[in-house]
């Protein structure tokens, strides 16, 4: 019963994130930087200390009495994870959301599975997997594996990207008016994305400590109730102000650049309901990782419920890629090769879970 929670808790987190993107479709007027960041304003800054507060009693206390050393390194990853969450939404912005998130998303499945043995190879930890150790046993092979398949599900992917841009201007149509549809550049951004984007799971790793105290606070007030849902919320806080030192920055730079500091006043654009569908977006994204770590608490593996999580959200995106019609007008043979593309991504995430499911 409780797999069956946990697995159902990374479903609507994943249905969060893959769904995110939605209502910025419908933000009109406005410059990609400036609903960008207000959305970010509500998915980073105002709602996970809310979140906390409703969840964890004197969460603050818990980040007060944290070692400095320990809240750095989860904001440092919190700021590397910012730049793969900006590029995700230029990712997005150029690929689309089927292709786009199929890339970037396959990337972070596996990197956030390989990328800590590789580091634990050279700085060994108690209790941590190396890559020596993975490569001498039969799940770390099975993992690897998986790493072999996602890459080449994302090189046919990218294949597909190629002929959906022929098949668009084949057609006549103007792919940077009417879809912002960019093959080369969105391959560059989102393979960025993809890689930074797995430090969030770098820095749920680092910020553990604050985890497992809010655990020890539950288990104490609520004993025999099983592992805290909402443990990870307090960490979630920390992370996420690295995401926004690197988003805002950013944001503000094109701001600036493109003269749309105007965009949050501007009374020509419908300001309310730009805010609102921003707003929307920002605590929908922030949902997926809600749900995660409320799955994460029922499975009890952090790189299988990373794994899996990815793996909805794959499933979700390219679902809402579908009833866009973001492949409307491309060829049997370009929809084909991506629907192979997307099935190798989520073939490879099935391969690492399973792999980090029998160690």
């Amino acid at each position: 019963m409780q797999i069956i929670f946990g697995v159902i808790f990374h479903f609507i987190g994943g249905f969060a994130s893959g769904s995110f993107y939605i209502p910025y479709k419908k933000v009109k007027g406005w410059s990609w930087e400036s609903y960008w960041i207000v959305g970010g304003v509500f998915s980073w800054l105002i709602i996970p200390p809310l979140a906390a507060y409703l969840t964890i009693p004197d969460f603050t206390a818990i980040i007060r009495s944290t070692q400095g050393s320990i809240l750095g390194l989860t904001y440092f990853f919190g700021v590397l994870w910012g730049v793969g969450g900006l590029t995700y939404g230029l990712g997005v912005r150029y690929l689309g959301v089927s292709l786009g998130s199929s890339i970037i998303l396959g990337l972070c499945s596996v990197f956030g599975a390989i990328i800590p043995s590789v580091y634990y190879n050279f700085y060994p930890k108690a209790g941590k997997d190396t890559l020596t150790a993975m490569l001498q046993s039969s799940w770390g092979q099975l993992v690897l594996i998986g790493l072999l398949v996602c890459v080449a599900g994302i090189i046919v992917c990218g294949r597909a990207g190629a002929l959906k841009s022929k098949d668009l201007v084949a057609q006549g149509l103007n792919t940077t008016t009417e879809s912002e549809f960019k093959i080369g550049l969105g391959l560059i951004v989102a393979i960025i994305s993809g890689i930074l984007s797995a430090c969030f799971a770098f820095g749920i790793d680092a910020g553990k400590d604050m985890a497992n105290a809010a655990n020890a606070i539950w288990k104490t007030t609520h004993p025999g109730t099983g592992e805290f849902l909402y443990q990870n919320n307090v960490t979630y806080i920390i992370i996420l102000w690295g995401g926004l030192t690197t988003n805002l920055i950013w944001c503000m730079i094109l701001n600036a650049r493109n003269k749309s500091f105007g965009d949050y006043t501007n009374k020509k654009t419908p300001l309310l309901s730009n805010y609102i569908f921003s707003a929307l977006a920002g605590i929908t994204w922030f949902l997926q990782f809600f749900f995660y770590g409320m799955g994460e608490s029922k499975l009890g593996n952090g790189a299988s419920s990373w794994i899996l999580h990815m793996a909805f959200i794959i499933l979700v995106a390219n679902v809402w890629g579908l009833v866009l019609r973001e492949w409307k007008g491309v060829s049997k043979k370009t929809f084909a090769t991506i629907l192979t593309g997307i099935m190798l991504i989520v073939l490879s995430i099935l391969i690492v879970g399973y792999g980090n499911s029998i160690k």
